[in-house]
């Protein structure tokens, strides 16, 4: 699985005009399964996610995981994941007209998907979604900016 990670300080999804989700601050992840990936890659990718130490610790260095983060932040009430399902992600530019052969199929995206997100709220992450299959528009306050690229 593959995911573009972005730090945020606010992140929501909307379809057809109405917002289907939203977080504070934390990750909005962009998040795709290859055509080989297991349910094992989707738990792996969840970890590596929560785990990723890129939030300002007090001396202002990155230092701090998803977690560490909102416990020093006293834990917010809002969702701080806000992964949205994005089969482009696996896309391969190499030519002016981008292959989308490497990512997953519906159904197989799909449940790799719903893993990585029950894995993430497994892990402590308060998760919200966009629409999977669904055309998506996707409004962002980029942190830092930090912006990650997460394969698992």
């Amino acid at each position: 699985m593959r995911a573009v990670v972005q730090r945020v300080s606010w992140a929501r999804v909307t379809v057809e005009g109405r917002v289907v989700g939203s977080c504070g601050p934390g990750f909005l992840v962009l998040v795709a399964a290859g055509r080989e990936d297991t349910e094992s890659e989707a738990r792996k990718l969840a970890d590596r996610v929560v785990g990723m130490r890129v939030f300002p610790d007090a001396e202002g260095k990155m230092n701090l995981n998803l977690r560490d983060f909102e416990a020093d932040k006293g834990g917010l009430n809002a969702a701080n994941v806000l992964a949205v399902s994005n089969f482009t992600v696996y896309g391969d530019a190499t030519q002016r007209r981008p292959s989308f052969t490497a990512a997953a199929g519906y159904e197989t995206g799909k449940a790799l998907f719903e893993t990585f997100v029950a894995e993430l709220g497994r892990l402590g992450a308060r998760v919200a979604t966009g629409a999977f299959g669904e055309h998506m528009g996707v409004e962002l306050l980029n942190d830092g900016p930090v912006t990650l690229v997460a394969e698992a």
